[in-house]
């Protein structure tokens, strides 16, 4: 075997799985996730409650009246209360979600439409942070971006 051939089997053996793969076997995150959308649309505040650590928080960038950047932060209570009174029906699609997991730390990067009742309301990417509490997956904190522009579901 050449030296060349050499190297390149030594990257390849030596390269470590990638991370969505590795997680593989400690549970599915993407499951809280799903169960996250499914609560949602039902507008089961008990389900979309559970799908949360009791502490946990989310967050996404926005704009002030002045047009300066700020931070909005929403709690777990704020949210289920907001999804259980709002009046149509809330349908978040996800797609290309990317999954990575170390240990019981848990990432998930996905892309999004939102619709209320059948109509486009915008898009954007959910950022989900995971943790792994007893045997289960639960969201720790969610941050979001939200447009209107360069959307998938509004072409």
């Amino acid at each position: 075997m050449t030296v060349a051939r050499l190297v390149l089997l030594a990257c390849v053996l030596g390269t470590p799985a990638p991370l969505a793969a590795q997680g593989t076997e400690t549970g599915d995150p993407m499951r809280a996730v799903r169960q996250l959308f499914d609560a949602m649309r039902a507008k089961d505040t008990v389900a979309l409650r559970a799908v949360f650590h009791p502490e946990a928080r989310l967050m996404g960038p926005g704009r002030d009246r002045d047009g300066n950047p700020i931070v909005r932060v929403t709690s777990v209570d704020e949210f289920v209360q907001a999804i259980g009174a709002a009046r149509p029906y809330l349908d978040e699609r996800i797609y290309d979600a990317e999954i990575r997991v170390d240990g019981d730390l848990a990432t998930v990067w996905t892309s999004y439409d939102f619709y209320a009742d059948s109509t486009f309301s915008h898009c954007g990417v959910d950022a989900f942070q995971l943790a792994r509490v007893g045997t289960d997956w639960r969201i720790i904190q969610i941050a979001d971006t939200r447009r209107r522009e360069g959307c998938a579901g509004n072409e």
